[in-house]
């Protein structure tokens, strides 16, 4: 095994160091916990072998290596490392790093730039990273707790391949307090139950675990052993209910979409407070919310989708605890709202027949004729502008010629989406009339 954890310092100013600071990997195989990325087989190692690396988002929740793995990365494709934060990082401290790697490619060597917190960047900071990913100035690695898809301009996800950090699990933890008493040269004052326990708080954060670890090693007397109880008096912390990487969280939220898909608002609050009391993101919850709006509400109570967001916004306000009661009162009427996925399943079918006749053009009758030769062509003729005609309604057929008429769409009779039903046979009944 290599010496993990040498270090070049002056004597007495290695032990000062955090533990975490100490113990961090030398090479990528040393890296625990993300085997799927930085094992033999990982998708890191095959991009060192093949000697190319391209832009990267490492996506995943603290703890989990993003920033050790990115500066092991370049110093081993030989690689200059620059790391900003998008925290404390501006347009001038950009121009700056972009400036010095460009210097340094016309000396013929590239630069990696680690931005760490990429989702904190505004779209315009996010764009000014595209020209120099294009020319290869910079081969950019951007961490993120948030999820890209959400955060990230879809400009720079098109030219970074989105990896994802998994939370550390309980083998992987007990190695890092393993190691961490390698280097310490004396075991965890804990009896099993404790140490157990321990490996829980840190709920799938390394570098948690490892300062856990040091906050025992300092409050313990010699010979002194902590059991589960005095381990909580002493680092003043419960471990969470649940692993919120694990089954226990998607059990959970699983348990709370049904109650609320189920019209069950008791069930559906209890889990959301179990969830609270777990220690889960309440932004996330939030998240969550909009998606049942969405996807078991819909139109059936249109409302449903503003009560979730302003909950959201409500908790972004207040912050927690005072917030999480915002997310409660969206979950209680998301419960009791009327139900309906027929907008969830209309955009299903409707996608489907997207990707079948995605090539089929629309009727040239409803595309607009800015100039004369498309006019010749025919484009625009026999349009009739519906707010002219007697009902405000043309019953015109808008479906490109040779895919016919589709209903993707069928609203049940349940809460507003009974209203909309009467608008639709309305016009299904005008469009009949005229032979539409």
């Amino acid at each position: 095994m290599s010496d993990l954890f040498s270090s070049s310092e002056p004597a007495g100013m290695s032990e000062k160091r955090p533990l975490a600071d100490r113990l961090r990997p030398q090479t990528l195989a040393e890296v625990t916990g993300q085997a799927h990325l930085t094992g033999e087989d990982g998708v890191l190692a095959r991009m060192i072998a093949s000697g190319s690396l391209g832009s990267m988002i490492f996506w995943g929740p603290p703890g989990t290596g993003k920033t050790t793995v990115a500066r092991l990365l370049s110093g081993e494709a030989g690689l200059a490392f620059e790391q900003i934060s998008a925290i404390f990082s501006g347009v001038a401290d950009l121009k700056r790093v972009f400036e010095g790697a460009r210097a340094r490619r016309m000396s013929g060597r590239q630069t990696l730039l680690f931005v760490d917190e990429i989702h904190r960047f505004n779209r315009a900071q996010q764009d000014s990273f595209l020209p120099v990913m294009e020319d290869g100035t910079v081969i950019l690695v951007g961490a993120t707790t948030e999820n890209p898809s959400f955060e990230l301009n879809a400009a720079l996800l098109s030219r970074a391949r989105v990896l994802t950090f998994k939370p550390h699990d309980e083998a992987s933890l007990v190695e890092l307090l393993a190691r961490a008493e390698q280097v310490e040269g004396k075991t965890l004052p804990l009896d099993a139950d404790a140490r157990a326990s321990l490996v829980r708080m840190a709920d799938g954060d390394g570098r948690a675990v490892l300062t856990l670890a040091e906050e025992v090693w300092r409050a313990a007397r010699k010979e002194e052993v902590f059991d589960a109880n005095a381990l909580q008096e002493i680092v003043q912390r419960r471990a969470p209910v649940y692993d919120k990487g694990q089954d226990g969280h998607y059990n959970l939220i699983s348990a709370l979409h049904k109650s609320v898909r189920g019209s069950d608002p008791d069930a559906a609050l209890y889990y959301l407070c179990r969830m609270f009391d777990a220690g889960e993101d309440p932004l996330y919850l939030g998240r969550r919310l909009v998606r049942m709006a969405v996807e078991d509400i819909g139109l059936a109570d249109p409302q449903a989708l503003v009560i979730c967001n302003a909950a959201k916004d409500a908790y972004d306000y207040l912050g927690s605890p005072e917030g999480e009661l915002a997310l409660a009162q969206a979950c209680v009427y998301l419960a009791t709202a009327p139900k309906s996925n027929a907008v969830y399943t209309a955009y299903k079918s409707a996608m489907r027949a997207a990707k079948e006749h995605g090539s089929l053009l629309p009727p040239k009758h409803i595309l607009n004729a800015p100039t004369k030769l498309m006019k010749g062509e025919g484009y625009g003729d026999g349009y009739r502008y519906d707010h002219d005609e007697p009902d405000a309604f043309s019953g015109q057929d808008y479906f490109p010629e040779k895919m016919g008429r589709k209903i993707f769409y069928d609203p049940p009779e349940r809460g507003f989406e009974r209203d909309i039903r009467k608008r639709l046979d309305w016009w299904a009944k005008l469009r009949k009339e005229r032979g539409q």
